[in-house]
């Protein structure tokens, strides 16, 4: 009995080891957090007695030699951490003048521009604005949303609106002119039932990609795709330049860009929308055959042959399926547009389609993740604008980047011999 009693006691001594230990290490913990905390705030207090020192020299020094001379000190805000702290900098008058001089440490600390990075990236992290105070460490901040922290949510929706309205301006207003486009891709992403963003994006001869910009509409009509292309010529965009625009195959992207850059603008249908479109339309039991006559007629090299291909196709699909026939046949020109380029396998596989949008419209999706309910069209401009730049972080070159050399050959190629037919029909 003594020995279990003992054993017993051993074993309560124990676990309360254990715990005293796991509680002295959240304690260590917690402490090391706020030291870097502390550490952070003290080197930006340094940063403002230097600059102080560096303009009047030090406390109760007569520095001649000096531009200013000490005022005493004041309090105010800066971001910090996602937050606002307070912070107590000294204040410098010019001798001459008498006006405050604008410590440069303060200046860049206050301006806002560590607040705005750390919440824009907490934002299209998925954070939202009722947790956001949970995501940022202030030192004074055992009590979250401290008086004057500018952790409220309505603080960070106010922060993040003025913030994401400034770049998408921003970016909506930059100059096209320098990119050497050889590709353009147009698409429209649905963020609910009655609203629709129609996004450009831009592939570079060097395979580089770019968002081009951002419009909203009711639905993909040529209107507002025209509004879009109206935008990027505006900022520099040659409507008389030849490139290739690959799309999803509505008729009114087609119908708007060959109103703008001309009848003979090569364009490219999504191979992948296409397919889709075709099996899903058929039993299960016809899927594979069809994709595979589909791919095989695609990379051929002979557009002819990659024709007769689809045609033969369509007839045999005639009796079972005469509506997917006619699909097959509807737009059969822009299907094969990348083979009758010449281009290479590499290159026609990664042009042939609109991955390269649709891979940023699922960013798009997840940065609009926390939004419930979308007020108006220049609140989901912001969101989208937003996802987009955030995308194009993670952009890569085109795969086949090296063959793009041989697109902008073709396009030239395609513009010139469409030049000399015209020049003969008039003759």
């Amino acid at each position: 009995m003594k020995k279990t009693i003992t054993a017993s006691a051993g074993l309560a001594s124990a676990s309360n080891v254990h715990q005293l230990v796991e509680t002295a290490w959240d304690k260590v913990g917690e402490s090391f957090e706020q030291f870097c905390l502390t550490a952070g705030v003290a080197s930006l207090v340094q940063m403002f007695g230097e600059d102080a020192d560096t303009l009047a020299g030090g406390r109760y020094e007569h520095c001649t030699d000096k531009p200013g001379h000490r005022w005493g000190t004041a309090k105010g805000q800066v971001g910090f951490h996602g937050g606002k702290i307070e912070l107590e900098r000294a204040r410098v008058r010019d001798k001459v003048t008498g006006k405050e001089i604008v410590l440069p440490s303060w200046e860049e600390a206050s301006s806002g521009g560590f607040l705005e990075q750390w919440e824009m990236s907490l934002m299209l992290m998925n954070v939202s604005t009722r947790k956001y105070d949970r995501a940022v460490r202030l030192p004074e901040a055992k009590v979250p949303n401290k008086a004057g922290s500018g952790l409220s949510r309505s603080a960070v929706s106010r922060r993040f609106k003025a913030l994401t309205q400034a770049r998408l301006d921003e970016w909506m207003s930059s100059d096209l002119s320098e990119l050497d486009l050889v590709a353009i891709q147009i698409d429209g992403l649905h963020l609910d039932d009655h609203l629709l963003v129609l996004a450009a994006v831009g592939v570079e001869v060097s395979g580089e990609k770019h968002p081009l910009g951002v419009i909203e509409g009711a639905t993909e009509n040529a209107a507002t795709v025209q509004a879009l292309l109206d935008n990027l010529i505006e900022r520099g965009l040659d409507p008389a330049g030849c490139y290739l625009f690959i799309v999803d195959g509505a008729k009114a992207l087609t119908k708007a860009i060959r109103r703008t850059f001309g009848a003979d603008i090569p364009i490219q249908r999504c191979q992948i929308h296409k397919a889709r479109n075709i099996t899903d339309r058929l039993p299960p039991k016809l899927h594979a055959s069809v994709r595979r006559a589909l791919k095989q007629a695609w990379e051929l090299d002979d557009a002819d042959k990659a024709e007769r291909l689809m045609r033969n196709l369509a007839q045999r699909l005639e009796l079972e399926a005469p509506d997917v026939s006619k699909s097959i046949l509807e737009g059969l020109d822009e299907i094969l547009t990348v083979v009758r380029l010449g281009l290479p396998v590499e290159l026609r596989r990664s042009l042939a389609s609109t991955n390269i949008i649709e891979s940023m419209n699922s960013v798009i999706r997840q940065v609009c993740r926390n939004v419930k309910r979308w007020r108006d069209a220049k609140m989901a401009l912001r969101w989208t604008g937003a996802g987009m730049l955030e995308a194009a972080k993670g952009f890569r070159r085109l795969k086949a980047y090296k063959q793009l050399p041989i697109l902008k050959q073709a396009l030239l190629d395609h513009r010139n011999t469409v030049t000399l037919d015209q020049i003969k029909d008039v003759a």
